[in-house]
């Protein structure tokens, strides 16, 4: 997300966020201290919104004139609606959906009679101690792999929510970077430990976990900003994998794996928005 405008002015701020979103602009509003802030939700919005907000400035009776008519008499003619995939783009950005999809597709493969080829194709290596450098695809295709419905909706809820929120602030080719380095590391590490036969997308979810609590510590109004209690449940689930108790097969050494990287992806994006709001 962007931030657009900020002003002690409500009415303004009101008649500007009606006026955006009038015009498809996907925007939401904050509240920081006497201001109010209007941000950006997609950042590919954000110069076209600009471009809007200068108009509001520079005719704002006759655009709040024919926004009031939009808002008061809206027809199916005139009031196009937002399809799906511009619904779902509100909320999570392509890759983020793109990614989902095809997890659900290779999900429902596993469930069919091609499920062993599926399997062979996408697990990271055939052998306990045989690194694939010939198929590099395997240190990432891991994280296809579900094996439940439990599985796949865990999953899947938190790379949505996490991911989504991430790709929209950030953009996509944050999200695929992070994507790739705690997919990669995260399947590295628990093939180390345990052999080949695994999945899922849980240490890239743990991942951007870290990666969420480092960019938005202490910062309750960014939107990666995870209360604490949320925070103490992922935890204590890691630590329950480890523990036995579960009724499930937990790849413990990939959601730590993953969760580390995360972290340290997330020190280097602040050290680098560091370095250049020093520059």
């Amino acid at each position: 997300m962007k931030k657009l405008l900020a002003s002690k002015h409500h009415d303004q701020v009101r008649a500007a966020y009606e006026f955006l979103t009038s015009q498809g602009v996907p925007v939401t509003v904050s509240e920081k201290g006497e201001q109010l802030e209007i941000w950006v939700i997609q950042a590919s919005y954000f110069a076209h919104a600009k471009a809007l907000l200068q108009e509001f400035k520079d005719n704002p009776e006759t655009v709040q004139a024919n926004t009031a008519n939009t808002f008061t008499a809206p027809t199916a003619s005139a009031t196009p609606k937002a399809n799906l995939w511009e619904r779902l783009r509100v909320f999570a950005g392509p890759f983020t959906l793109v990614y989902a999809a095809l997890v659900i597709l290779v999900f429902i493969g596993l469930n069919t009679p091609a499920s062993e080829t599926i399997r062979d194709y996408l697990h990271i290596s055939d052998y306990w101690n045989e690194w694939p450098w010939s198929q590099p695809w395997r240190f990432v295709t891991p994280a296809l792999l579900h094996f439940s419905a439990v599985h796949i909706v865990f999953n899947l809820v938190w790379w949505v929510y996490l991911g989504g929120r991430f790709e929209n602030l950030y953009g996509s080719t944050w999200l695929v970077l992070a994507w790739l380095s705690c997919a990669v590391i995260s399947n590295v590490a628990q093939f180390i430990a345990a052999g080949p036969f695994f999945g899922g997308l849980s240490g890239v979810v743990y991942g951007l976990f870290g990666l969420a609590v480092v960019l938005a510590w202490q910062n309750p109004r960014h939107p990666l900003y995870l209360p604490p209690g949320l925070i103490a449940f992922m935890l204590i689930w890691l630590a329950l994998g480890y523990s036995g108790l579960l009724w499930v097969n937990i790849a413990n050494t990939a959601h730590t794996a993953g969760l580390l990287s995360g972290l340290g992806f997330g020190l280097i994006m602040r050290f680098t928005a560091w370095q250049r709001a020093r520059s």
